[in-house]
């Protein structure tokens, strides 16, 4: 037992922080949500809800890898269920832009800059740069596949898996783009794109 808590106790508080904190930064972000906002729901004291995570941002980085495992079946499935690489590209893409736009946790966290900020600091150099190659790693297999048999062209397959990839930082852009113009720019870049890198 740990700080007066059993182990079925720890765990119930801890996914209960958790369901909060999901519901709490999709709709406030990270920085004016509070510790205490956190913890009354759960009915801890905000003292003690660092025995169950170092900070907000851990809560947070937790909340965020749980969302990663549920949605990433659902954002490789293109690459399984179509043979076509441009096919699959766009599938993917809009799949991925879709989740980021209506996903009210990935929309705070991509269109709040500060927010991205706070998490970096919490992350090494070298931390920071081993996610930028896991995520590209879940996909990179397909891309090198294509490019191996040449339906794919670029640089190398890392360059090409990148430019995919690059597609999706639209969505920091959709007030410049006018709101009325966003989706129709958004689909023809995705189709660009994925024609542009196929052979």
């Amino acid at each position: 037992m740990s700080g007066g808590f059993s182990d079925s106790e720890r765990e119930r508080i801890r996914e209960q922080l958790v369901a909060e904190g999901r519901g709490l930064f999709s709709r406030y972000g990270l920085s004016k949500t509070t510790i205490a906002e956190l913890t009354d729901p759960v009915g801890i004291a905000p003292s003690t809800f660092y025995q169950f995570f170092d900070s907000k941002e851990a809560l947070y980085l937790e909340i965020l890898d749980r969302e990663g495992e549920e949605l990433l079946p659902r954002m490789l499935a293109p690459f399984e269920e179509h043979d076509d690489p441009e096919d699959a590209i766009v599938g993917f893409l809009t799949g991925l832009m879709d989740e980021i736009e209506t996903n009210p946790l990935l929309r705070q966290l991509v269109m709040d800059t500060d927010e991205l900020d706070r998490l970096r600091e919490h992350h090494t150099e070298a931390e920071l740069h081993e996610d930028r190659e896991q995520s590209l790693a879940y996909f990179l297999p397909y891309v090198e596949a294509w490019y191996a048999a040449g339906e794919v062209e670029g640089p190398s397959p890392v360059v090409v898996a990148n430019a995919i990839r690059s597609v999706s930082f639209l969505t920091l852009h959709q007030e410049d783009i006018g709101q009325d113009r966003y989706r129709e720019t958004r689909d023809l870049v995705i189709r660009a794109v994925a024609k542009g890198l196929t052979a």
